[in-house]
């Protein structure tokens, strides 16, 4: 690829050569054979077939998850979610059994790649709640309760200027082990009534100063029955600050942070 430093800004193909524009800046290269027929039939790109089937699962899994907190992902999340997350699941994937291709997204025993994972690099939630706490799962993982004995805020949060109040917040969603289906050609959760099945809890208004009571923030899936063994429940822990101006609270865009603190298997 080379850039055109030609005052005449072309734009299309001429001959062998192709213009057209990249940032800003006006670029020509040459043009090839290679087009979507022949990575799609060609056997010399089998391998580059397998890469992108299982490279479109991560994507749809990655979704999926992100769907699981979608009620909190967009005020959490930093710019690359999406493609962080989706790294994660390519991780995944690489770990799977079966044909190249086509291997399974085994999230329930792969947990560990998703543990720990931060929504915003930049904001990293154990440097900014560093309180002791817990997290428990009720036996059919339809309860998830996230339990912070009293702490001093002045010690355990780290809050951004203007900040004057905080909360802290559990969000839980629930990922479906994925599966190549052939039939459609494509990747399916292997318990699609479960997957992306979620809930968010806050705790209260809290000041940043003195000390909190015992806390404890419940999300409940409000299901009749335990979770299949195909699933994993992924907790989130999460802070969101505040400025209070004439007795109303106003959300911060800056600060905010959430990690997937534990992830509750069968």
């Amino acid at each position: 690829m080379a850039k055109n430093r030609s005052i005449i800004k072309l734009r299309g193909t001429l001959g062998e050569m192709t213009f057209y524009e990249d940032g800003g800046v006006n670029v020509v290269k040459t043009r090839t054979s290679l087009n979507g027929s022949k990575i799609k039939n060609d056997p010399a790109f089998k391998r580059t077939r397998e890469n992108n089937q299982e490279f479109g699962g991560a994507a749809k899994v990655g979704k999926s998850f992100r769907l699981g907190f979608a009620s909190v992902a967009k005020l959490m999340g930093d710019r690359y979610l999406t493609s962080r997350v989706t790294a994660l699941m390519r991780a995944i994937i690489g770990r799977g059994t079966g044909v190249r291709g086509q291997r399974e997204f085994s999230i329930t025993t792969n947990s560990d790649v998703l543990k720990g994972f931060e929504f915003n690099n930049a904001q990293v939630f154990d440097s900014t709640f560093f309180a002791p706490t817990s997290i428990a799962f009720d036996p059919g993982r339809n309860i998830t309760t996230w339990s912070i004995a009293p702490f001093n805020v002045d010690d355990f949060v780290r809050a951004p200027e203007g900040a004057t109040h905080f909360r802290l917040v559990l969000a839980v969603g629930v990922l479906s082990n994925f599966r190549y289906d052939t039939g459609e050609n494509g990747y399916v959760p292997v318990t699609a009534t479960e997957n992306e099945l979620s809930g968010v809890a806050y705790g209260n208004y809290q000041e940043l100063t003195g000390s909190t009571g015992i806390v404890d923030i419940v999300v409940n899936l409000g299901l009749s029955s335990a979770l299949s063994n195909t699933v994993a429940v992924n907790a989130a822990t999460g802070i969101v600050f505040y400025q209070e101006i004439n007795g109303q609270m106003y959300e911060l865009t800056s600060g905010n942070s959430m990690k997937i603190a534990s992830i509750g298997l069968s």
